[in-house]
């Protein structure tokens, strides 16, 4: 797989009928190793290694209803009142982030009314503050650390 712009990690692989299999250490078990799932696993770490958010507060690819139609996000963390902190798209490294992805993760919003968003690649991250309020949102240096929210 691809080198990705996150720190390296040690993950568990395994095959299957001729299949690469990786470790999610959130749904605890081994699921197909596509490029987008490579992203998202090191977004994982990232979060739980680098961030320090708690493995209990993050949830993966689960469906939410938009105008009745089902969709999956790719990763959600959550507060500890069981409100969304931060909604994170996982993109396929050869996929370029534009305007199609923010607007994807913005329509997931309007369900999950995130303080945070993140959209990835992998190789390009791009984190966003929303102001609810003023229907906006500003771009982030960085993702805070989970001791930062509190």
């Amino acid at each position: 797989m691809q080198k990705l712009n996150f720190p390296k990690y040690n993950f568990r692989f395994k095959s299957n009928e001729n299949k690469t299999l990786i470790f999610d250490i959130i749904r605890k078990k081994f699921v197909i190793l596509t490029p987008e799932e490579w992203v998202r696993q090191h977004t994982l770490h990232f979060l739980i290694t680098e961030k320090k958010y708690p493995v209990s507060y993050i949830n993966v690819e689960k469906q939410l209803l938009l105008n009745d139609t089902a969709k999956r996000y790719d990763i959600v963390i959550f507060k500890n009142d069981g409100d969304v902190e931060i909604i994170i798209e996982c993109k396929a490294p050869s996929v370029t982030i534009n305007q199609v992805s923010f607007d994807q993760i913005a329509r997931y919003n309007l369900a999950l009314n995130s303080n945070l968003l993140m959209v990835t690649n992998g190789l390009t991250h791009y984190f966003c503050k929303m102001d609810i309020k003023n229907k906006k949102y500003f771009f982030l240096r960085d993702l805070p650390k989970y001791e930062q929210l509190k």
